[in-house]
């Protein structure tokens, strides 16, 4: 297959939204018919796929490793408080 995209930045940002997009089928399939081991194994590597891809986006200096760690404890936090991934504190 011929790759007609010449700009690295554009060749970056749609690889990134292909795998983003892999990624996402991987979950709804998930949901849609369960947890198997032959899922899982899919949403790791589309998991190991976007990593890989998030690698690619600091080494072409569209952003930082830090830029990231701050925003992944931004959502953290967020998660926290809307979500029931953590258990809420109790009131006294």
């Amino acid at each position: 297959m011929n790759n007609r995209i010449q700009d690295k930045t554009d060749e970056l940002l749609i690889i990134t939204a292909e795998e983003a997009g892999e990624l996402t089928q991987a979950c709804t399939k998930i949901l849609r018919h369960g947890v198997d081991e032959q899922k899982i194994q899919a949403l790791t590597e589309e998991v190991g796929d976007m990593q890989c891809m998030i690698e690619l986006l600091v080494a072409h200096n569209m952003m930082t490793q830090e830029d990231i760690e701050k925003r992944t404890k931004v959502k953290l936090e967020k998660l926290k408080k809307y979500s029931n991934l953590w258990p809420k504190k109790q009131k006294k």
